[in-house]
């Protein structure tokens, strides 16, 4: 009898805010507009699940679909993720057949667990690792990759284990290496991150890519995964890992959740990301409304030093209130069913944030985000339709597919 063969899979593996859901977007789009067969897993930290609302919002899959299947409040690199991966797996393959496996990690995910997984798997194997790097991030925080080296070494010799450690070693177990937002830094500083970069891993390729843009024919042409090449460092990891996989937020990483029915101030907002958005902020992201802007649902997308607005589409409060909304009688009372059954007090406005970051610097930043909700005399100034000063950029991009 003919053995089955193996799907390929693909992991989207990096550090926080490296561009992992640009790329796992636009892969999945492809798939789609092509006539590719593809199953996804997205695995995001939060309890709030924004990636997997992400793709939902976006149609790029059905939410509920047979394809897609969405594991949060626990990174894939833990105990508790690793069975939670070997059952999506399982989900996956019992409804579908599909020609490839698209992973995409939390940002605190460390690869090895899941080379380990692969290696022995009998319906998947691994073909490419890919981790994403922030080119600013290294820019801001590693002069340009330069002291990334030389921090890990000294967390070596201090026994220190923190998201240095984890950004080395995701670089060290890659099969590729993607460099992104390389647009936003000095065009003559970036073979100076490569060259950095290919100290810690001389076998794996890099590559810049703008925007997730990635041909996904590209995968098909992988080979599979080299346990080989990482067997030695499997070795040395195993001891000190085997204390981390137990945590499903390892590397002194705390999640905070936001979730309020008011809108932000616009101008405390913009104050407060210039003031309070320190180093130890790794990530925050989520959906959310201005005072100023109020017909808008916003994605808030932030990534260490850099903040951006986007927006997803207009509220159904906002665009009943719209005397132009151009709607029939019969849209009105469907989309006024729909309202009734909204518990908050502004119809369908919420804000849902997930903020990342050092456990020493999160609850300031946290904090400073809850008090730029409107307080209840500024609520009646926006009823009684008041402009509050808005400093954001007048143009935000809308996502699109």
């Amino acid at each position: 009898m003919k053995k089955k063969k193996k799907v390929p899979v693909i992991i989207l593996n990096g550090f926080l805010g490296s561009g992992k859901t640009t790329l796992f977007r636009n892969l999945l789009s492809q798939a789609k507009q092509k006539d590719i067969s593809v199953c996804a897993i997205v695995n995001d930290m939060s309890e709030l699940d924004v990636d997997g609302e992400l793709l939902g919002i976006t149609d790029i899959v059905e939410k509920d679909s047979s394809i897609l299947e969405s594991i949060h409040s626990c990174v894939l690199s833990s105990k508790k993720g690793i069975i939670a991966l070997n059952k999506s797996l399982e989900r996956l393959l019992s409804y579908q057949n599909p020609e490839l496996i698209i992973i995409e990690t939390s940002g605190s995910c460390h690869p090895m667990p899941l080379v380990q997984y692969f290696e022995n798997h009998q319906s998947a194997k691994l073909t490419g690792l890919f981790v994403l790097v922030d080119s600013l991030m290294l820019a801001h925080d590693y002069s340009y990759g330069e002291s990334l080296v030389p921090k890990m070494q000294n967390n070596l010799a201090e026994n220190i284990r923190d998201t240095t450690n984890l950004l080395v070693e995701q670089m060290m177990f890659c099969s590729h290496l993607l460099l992104t937002k390389a647009d936003r830094i000095q065009k003559d500083k970036l073979p100076h991150i490569a060259s950095y970069i290919k100290t810690i891993n001389p076998f794996s390729s890099t590559h810049s890519v703008h925007f997730g843009k990635l041909a996904i024919e590209s995968l098909f042409e992988l080979e599979e995964y080299d346990y080989h090449r990482i067997a030695q460092l499997v070795n040395e990891l195993t001891p000190i890992l085997e204390t981390e996989e137990g945590s499903d937020r390892p590397y002194d990483l705390a999640t905070r959740v936001i979730k309020d029915d008011r809108p932000f101030h616009p101008k405390r907002l913009w104050e407060t990301c210039h003031q309070y958005l320190g180093h130890g902020i790794y990530r925050s992201k989520g959906f959310f409304w201005l005072a100023s802007r109020d017909k808008h649902s916003l994605l808030w997308n932030q990534a260490a030093g850099s903040i951006s607005l986007e927006i997803i589409g207009s509220w159904r409060a906002g665009i009943l209130e719209d005397t132009d909304h151009g709607l029939s009688e019969i849209e009105v009372k469907l989309l006024s069913e729909k309202l009734s059954k909204e518990s908050g007090r502004f119809g369908d406005r919420h804000c849902d944030l997930t903020v990342i970051g050092d456990k020493a610097e999160i609850d300031q930043f946290t904090n400073a985000l809850k008090a730029c909700f409107l307080e209840n005399e500024e609520i009646q100034l926006w009823r009684n339709g008041h402009s509050f000063e808005d400093p954001w950029p007048k143009n935000l991009v809308k996502l699109v597919n």
